[in-house]
């Protein structure tokens, strides 16, 4: 079992007292067009890290880097430099990271004053510049299905898919779960969430793993959570070990894909437990396969 949360929480180098300084005012980011070799990256303090879309990479800095990327891009010909941007810190995420409760579990920006009084219920979160300060409605709605979840049957083994900062492999581990895989194809979305386990000291139960979730759904759990795009979610539920995974999480739906998806879900013999839906847009379920616990 981890320690329990304390005064003083484990950061990605070496301990230091909370709250820690918020990470950055502002953003500089770079777009590029073409794939960033990962070799190739900028070796600086300043660089956060690397978002790849597509065909294309943003590349981070706290600090200006027009020399360092004007160098990388004469170095590999194939790189076009599209636009640069100065913004605050707050405009990239959408709103300034703060303080919320859903439920039982609080989540804390580390640098909030609130984080030297962490408690089991508490779960660090610093997004960095991945997607989601932890706020958005179905972000919010997996957090309450996570409690449903945990509170109808024991929880154990745990499969996020779609990872991002870690969050919700965070709730499901501050809720019970012994053992919790986090999964994204993103780099940096994986790099994120490793530090937010650190950060809760959470090394012990949660291993984040950087690759495509279709390859890693053989392998059955108690509770499989994935708040993805459709696109993607209809290929998982689709996928044979879908049903190794006793109870189910889906959210990131809109009204007719949240349709298609229960449809589907009620072919393959699978039962909706809850709906949640924000706004007239977002949806999200949870229910239960029918399939074989993946306690153990």
């Amino acid at each position: 079992m981890p320690p329990a949360p304390s005064q003083t929480i484990g950061r990605p180098k070496g301990d230091a007292p909370l709250p820690w300084p918020k990470p950055y005012d502002r953003l500089f980011v770079y777009y590029l067009k073409g794939r960033v070799p990962h070799g190739a990256l900028p070796d600086q303090a300043a660089f956060i890290g690397n978002w790849e879309e597509a065909g294309d990479s943003f590349l981070f800095f706290h600090t200006p880097a027009d020399a360092a990327i004007d160098a990388l891009v004469q170095q590999h010909p194939r790189l076009v430099l599209q636009d640069r941007y100065d913004m605050p810190y707050d405009e990239w995420q959408g709103e300034a990271p703060a303080a919320f409760k859903v439920g039982r579990l609080q989540v804390v920006p580390p640098w909030d004053p609130a984080a030297a009084a962490a408690t089991n219920d508490t779960i660090l979160l610093d997004p960095g510049v991945v997607f989601g300060t932890g706020t958005h409605p179905t972000t919010r709605d997996c957090l309450t299905a996570l409690q449903a979840a945990f509170d109808r049957r024991p929880v154990n083994r745990v499969f996020d898919i779609g990872t991002g900062t870690g969050l919700l492999a965070l709730a499901a581990a501050k809720l019970g779960a012994r053992a919790v895989a986090a999964v994204d194809l993103n780099r940096l979305a994986t790099v994120t969430a490793r530090r937010n386990v650190r950060c809760n000291r959470m090394q012990r139960r949660i291993l984040v793993v950087r690759g495509d979730a279709l390859n890693f759904m053989d392998r059955p759990s108690d509770l499989v959570v994935s708040n993805i795009h459709y696109d993607v979610m209809r290929h998982l539920i689709a996928a044979p070990g879908f049903s190794g995974h006793r109870q189910f999480i889906l959210s990131g739906l809109l009204r007719s894909q949240a349709r298609e998806i229960a449809y589907r879900l009620h072919r393959m013999g699978a039962r909706i437990l809850g709906q949640w839906e924000q706004e007239g847009t977002w949806f999200t379920f949870h229910g239960e396969t029918g399939g074989p616990s993946g306690t153990g």
